[in-house]
């Protein structure tokens, strides 16, 4: 039996991901390397605890030892790496967690990999021909967009948070390693992605959470800054694709066609809520506007005819039915 390694998966799209693929894989064996930071929650994995093709180990990425512990003890032949700090607002106040993780633990965990399965540049060892390094990365690295046009796999990057700029550097590294060792990485850039067990900080839970406390609910600027947002469900489907299918050094844009803005967010999360649970008068009510982030990116909006047309893969929600899905989830959330 095959072992993946899958690092971050007790984070937000880890955590919808690797009970989707264990499902759709019954020969594949996932070890979950997460650090626990206040964005994993093994909560998010309860579903799966059980599975005796599961196993969870504590530790941080940038621990190269433990690393190379794993690849021997779990004799590792694949790896799908989500594991990285992500909120731009904390790369604002504190940069160097994410030069730490986004770009020194992903170089550990390529050059264990590599050690792991390779003799030499373009030398793999018998047993680990197949193996494979996905690197799970984030349309930010291409900056900001105008009100046209989309982000494709040969859009120069041009990162414009500290955030991006670290996970730029990670994207490099990934890349770098396929064009000297001819190692067999693929690479994922997705929108933003939104859905089940994503972090109470993050835009969505932040709005719903905010509306049913009674409290305000902050939207940056004007709220026009736009999105393309992904349900996280189709984002996996995507993983996966790319994973099992995707050309060896390539990279692959995956988006969900939903560009919305921040207020109309804010604005549908409401209506919706006026519904499901109506209160007197209108959550719309609470939607308050407070001051932008420095470096606030306006618009991003993936092409993603590549692994449409390559892979066959599709979206198959569209904003306005993942968001109900997306509701109803946190509210039993947050009511229980």
């Amino acid at each position: 039996m095959n072992t993946l390694l899958i690092t971050g998966g007790a984070g937000f799209i880890g955590a919808n991901f690797i009970p989707y693929f264990l499902k759709n894989n019954t020969n594949v064996r996932v070890v979950n390397l997460d650090a626990l930071t206040y964005a994993g929650d093994l909560k998010n994995l309860e579903e799966i605890a059980d599975s005796n093709r599961y196993i969870f180990e504590e530790g941080n990425i940038c621990d190269r030892k433990f690393v190379d512990t794993l690849f021997t003890k779990y004799d590792i032949s694949g790896v799908i790496h989500f594991a990285a700090e992500s909120h731009v607002d904390n790369s604002i106040k504190n940069p160097d967690a994410f030069i730490q993780t986004n770009i020194n633990g992903t170089f550990n965990l390529l050059d264990a990999a590599k050690t792991h399965w390779m003799d030499g540049p373009n030398q793999y060892k018998e047993a680990y021909i197949e193996a494979r390094f996905h690197h799970i990365s984030t349309d930010e690295v291409f900056g900001t967009l105008g009100k046209t046009g989309l982000f494709t796999e040969e859009t120069p990057y041009a990162p414009n948070s500290p955030y991006s700029a670290s996970k730029a550097a990670s994207d490099f590294l990934v890349r770098s390693y396929f064009h000297t060792y001819r190692m067999n990485v693929v690479t994922t850039n997705c929108s933003n992605n939104y859905g089940p067990k994503q972090h109470d900080e993050k835009l969505i839970p932040t709005i719903i959470r905010k509306a049913i406390s009674g409290e305000d609910i902050p939207i940056y600027g004007d709220g026009q800054n736009i999105r393309d947002w992904l349900y996280v469900l189709d984002h996996c489907k995507g993983i996966e694709l790319v994973y099992k299918k995707g050309k060896t050094g390539e990279t692959y844009n995956i988006g969900g066609k939903n560009e919305r803005n921040n207020l109309y967010i804010a604005n549908i999360i409401c209506e919706l809520l006026d519904t499901i649970v109506p209160k007197k008068g209108s959550y719309k009510e609470q939607i308050s506007f407070v001051k932008d982030r420095p470096g606030h990116d306006f618009r991003y909006a993936i092409d993603a005819s590549k692994i449409e047309d390559e892979l066959g893969w599709n979206a198959a929600e569209n904003f306005e039915t993942g968001i109900r899905k997306t509701i109803e989830w946190y509210l039993n959330k947050y009511n229980n």
